[in-house]
């Protein structure tokens, strides 16, 4: 697990907020849902018997709690129908809340109309993941052809396409590239959360071990991504562990916080109750550094002083990004 460059973010200490704690709003919307706080349970799993109970237990969740759900790749459903209740069940246990279908960015458009059918879905999320793939036994060695495959999806598709890398981070440049082809969401999955090529190199016996460093921090790529555009939604994941992590990365100007691996590890020892719990304190949490900012609203966060420091500050000032109108807001 690497550094996810929020440490070198702070937000300004209000000693007069002026605010009333019962008049605090956590609400957002995303892709046409309401939700609680800006949070999501990002991608995790699917498409296996045994982990029908975790998808169940992750949608109740999110449905107790008011929060958003993307489901694992839904490439095994496609391919075996005995296994698409993996999937369904999601949609069930929460019928109401924002749900994201999940596909390779490789996709095709009639597997991608099918995955968003297959869970009634508000969205899609396509997801890039070259360094593991690389890694993999089985992984694909051709990836040309696939800024055309977003453009075509993002044209034809009846809901929003959600443009997601697994872990090392987007690029402005290909941000840019994305926002071109039609792509209005984004979630830069950046360096400092679980390291997939690392794993899909244990899995092979160590081969890939030279990128367990590799990508982009992603308080570094959230920065990157939106100097490129402030118009569009990003959601920032890799590596935002608590809540004044989720509250720099609204800060800089993030639509969404979302996170998979914590999520899975409470469920699975504390169980649907500790999951709850545990998402309600990150709500909390992040209420809390809202009242400390005086920042009644999340949306309000982008409007308060952060100042960035350390590597993240050097490297934006050598990518030509201004950082100094942060600490200025």
């Amino acid at each position: 697990m690497g550094q996810s460059g929020f440490a070198d973010l702070k937000l300004v200490h209000n000693a007069l907020p002026e605010l009333n704690w019962d008049k605090l709003d956590t609400s957002c919307s995303f892709m046409g849902k309401v939700l609680h706080a800006p949070l999501m349970i990002n991608a995790i799993t699917g498409g296996h018997a045994d982990v029908l109970v975790i998808n169940r237990e992750l949608a109740r969740a999110a449905a107790a709690t008011g929060i958003g759900m993307a489901v694992g790749s839904q490439r095994a459903a496609l391919d075996d129908p005995a296994v698409r209740e993996t999937f369904t069940v999601a949609r069930e246990e929460n019928p109401q809340g924002l749900l994201l279908a999940n596909l390779s960015a490789f996709c095709t458009l009639e597997d991608a109309l099918e995955a968003v059918k297959m869970i009634d879905a508000d969205g899609i999320q396509l997801y890039l993941n070259v360094s593991q793939e690389l890694v993999m036994h089985e992984g694909e060695a051709n990836f040309s052809g696939g800024l055309d495959n977003i453009r075509q999806l993002a044209l034809n598709l009846p809901v929003p396409v959600l443009v997601k890398e697994v872990g090392c981070g987007m690029a402005m440049e290909t941000v840019k590239a994305l926002v071109n082809a039609g792509v209005r969401y984004l979630d830069i999955g950046g360096y400092g959360g679980t390291n997939f090529a690392t794993i899909e190199g244990k899995r092979r016996g160590e081969y890939g071990a030279h990128l367990e460093q590799w990508g982009i921090p992603t308080a570094i790529s959230l920065l990157e991504a939106l100097n490129v555009d402030q118009r569009i939604s990003v959601v920032a994941s890799g590596g935002v562990r608590t809540a004044e992590d989720a509250a720099k990365a609204l800060a800089v100007g993030a639509s969404l916080v979302a996170q998979a691996g914590p999520f899975l590890r409470v469920l699975k020892k504390q169980g649907l109750d500790g999951l709850i719990k545990f998402i309600n304190e990150l709500i909390m949490g992040l209420s809390q550094v809202m009242m400390l900012t005086g920042a009644q609203h999340p949306a309000y966060l982008a409007q308060k002083p952060l100042v960035i420091t350390g590597f993240v500050a050097e490297w934006l000032k050598r990518r030509g990004i201004d950082i100094d109108c942060y600490a200025r807001r």
